[in-house]
């Protein structure tokens, strides 16, 4: 078995911090600071891009074949469209999320002056005032505004206060830790896959774990609106496994126990061997595991591959209840990935030919078909039908 101890405590402790700091995609500078420190003080050198996407290598045997585990640090939040001359904010979403979660939610609005709180209401909120109509009121974002807990009476009110078209707006996360080990928060899409990372590190450096390849650790600031993973892969990269949610809902064969391994989102399948290789390490480390296809999701593994890499990709999740709502996981799916990553980083690879971005047919894979079977000499056994990276 080659998984390591995970320190749950960590986990929780690192959780909490990410989700006190507001990171919606496009305000994302102050939790890249917080993440940046965390992977120093765990021994690694970081290196930002230009717009502050966290690349930091764990050194292994050789460079090149690297694997890279990312997760997102951005989250959904919303953005003022229009200053209303009752002296409310109109709002778009930032990603993509339903106006439904964002009624009754509190906020921060960023504008050049600094940050006011607030409130997502639906045009019509009171009840007393509007009697059975709020509850026949439409669904959108057409139809919800945002309250500004200072004095703006019109437009202009608004305007003093230094309130803008495109200032972010932040959603509260109001997170809940229960002693059963459920967690309920908003933004739990991705902080919890950072934090399982980090953990996941911390384990491997507390244990010295020699790996025989670098691993490198990736945090993306703008996976929610679909760019994700696009700009931080080096050409030495030639697997990456995704941190993310899995979806626990009807019609789902996700969990919020153990590790949901996606077999395929809207983009199509993830790699065969990759994902094979995942699925054998938690069978032979004893993680528990399930199996899913997600057809209205996409990952930083989509960014990656449309952007033009050419690395076999894969998406482990946390089984989330109620995905971009306020959201519910377990301590027990968070440790079972922290494990698997863990189990993954210093497993051996099988795929030496990954090594080089081009190469001839010499080691070049093998799927387990009926014609793979037939062109196979005597002497290879079914074992090696399934090559694994």
């Amino acid at each position: 078995m080659t998984r390591l101890a995970i320190d749950n405590d960590y986990i929780q402790a690192m959780l909490s911090r990410l989700l006190e700091i507001p990171s919606p995609t496009g305000y994302t500078d102050t939790i890249v600071r917080l993440v940046s420190r965390e992977l120093e003080r765990l021994g690694l050198k970081v290196e930002l891009t230009r717009r502050g996407a966290i690349r930091a290598i764990r050194p292994g045997a050789q460079e090149r074949g690297a694997r890279a585990i990312v997760s997102h640090l951005d989250t959904l939040g919303a953005q003022v469209k229009a200053l209303k001359d009752n002296g409310r904010a109109a709002l778009v979403p930032i990603g993509t999320w339903s106006a439904r979660f964002a009624e009754g939610a509190r906020t921060t609005v960023f504008t050049g002056k600094g940050g006011y709180r607030g409130t997502i209401l639906p045009l019509k909120a009171s009840g007393h005032t509007f009697n059975d109509e709020i509850d026949t009121h439409p669904i959108g974002w057409d139809h919800v505004e945002l309250r500004i807990d200072a004095l703006a009476r019109d437009r202009a009110g608004l305007a003093r206060l230094g309130i803008e078209v495109g200032d972010i707006v932040a959603i509260d996360p109001q997170a809940e830790f229960i002693d059963n080990g459920f967690i309920v928060s908003r933004h739990l899409d991705n902080k919890a896959g950072v934090a399982v990372m980090l953990a996941a590190l911390k384990a491997m450096q507390e244990e010295k774990v020699e790996t025989p390849v670098d691993i490198h650790f990736l945090f993306t600031i703008a996976e929610e609106v679909g760019v994700g993973a696009s700009s931080v892969l080096t050409t030495n990269v030639a697997s990456m496994i995704t941190v993310d949610n899995g979806t626990t809902a009807p019609g789902q064969n996700s969990d919020e126990f153990g590790v949901t391994i996606a077999m395929a989102d809207q983009t199509g399948p993830f790699d065969y061997h990759l994902t094979k290789k995942l699925v054998d390490l938690c069978a032979e480390n004893d993680i528990r595991y399930q199996k899913d296809v997600f057809r209205h999701y996409r990952s930083d593994s989509a960014s990656a591959l449309q952007a033009g890499a050419d690395v076999r990709t894969s998406l482990i999740t946390f089984g989330v209840d109620a995905s971009h709502g306020y959201e519910r996981i377990h301590m027990h799916a968070l440790r079972s990935l922290a494990e698997l990553v863990t189990a993954y980083a210093s497993s051996p690879v099988m795929i030496e030919r990954d090594f080089e971005e081009t190469a001839d047919m010499a080691g070049f894979t093998r799927q387990a078909t009926d014609e793979a079977r037939q062109e196979l000499s005597p002497d290879i056994g079914d074992e090696e039908l399934g090559s694994q990276e």
